[in-house]
């Protein structure tokens, strides 16, 4: 008799602990559901930071402007912008990093919104889509 055909019971009782060719199937079945389901995971995360949102500047400071370092300013500063008309989503930041503009704006608007995008901190509104465009791959 083929160790393969030992019925569960002797091997029991022989100590015997290579585990069964149908167990060894079972555990792999495990193995591939669990990939299978933390890959739509993975998709899902992608998804939301391409459609999470930055406003430039945040509510809180809505009429103030921004000047090319990134700081907020009073409305009029000479060299400022006025904050952008829609917030943009974390897809339009990432490409403006990479070296194109984000979108409705001129070079230097962009960078003086990127600059202010860069310096947002914990708790800002957008900090948390800035953050994950900056650590996803």
């Amino acid at each position: 008799m083929d160790k393969r055909e030992i019925p569960a019971e002797t091997a029991a009782q022989t100590d015997e602990t290579v585990p069964s060719r149908r167990r060894m199937l079972a555990l792999g079945a495990v193995g591939v559901s669990a990939a299978l389901t933390i890959r739509p995971a993975f998709a899902q995360t992608a998804v939301s930071v391409m459609n999470c949102q930055i406003p430039v500047p945040a509510p809180g400071a809505a009429g103030q402007y921004i000047d090319a370092q990134g700081k907020l300013v009073p409305p009029g500063t000479q060299g400022a912008f006025p904050g952008a008309m829609r917030p943009f989503t974390g897809e339009e930041v990432k490409r403006a990093f990479r070296g194109q503009t984000l979108p409705g704006t001129t070079y230097n608007q962009s960078q003086a919104y990127l600059q202010y995008i860069r310096r947002l901190q914990a708790g800002q509104s957008g900090f948390t889509c800035f953050a994950s465009i900056t650590t996803s791959r």
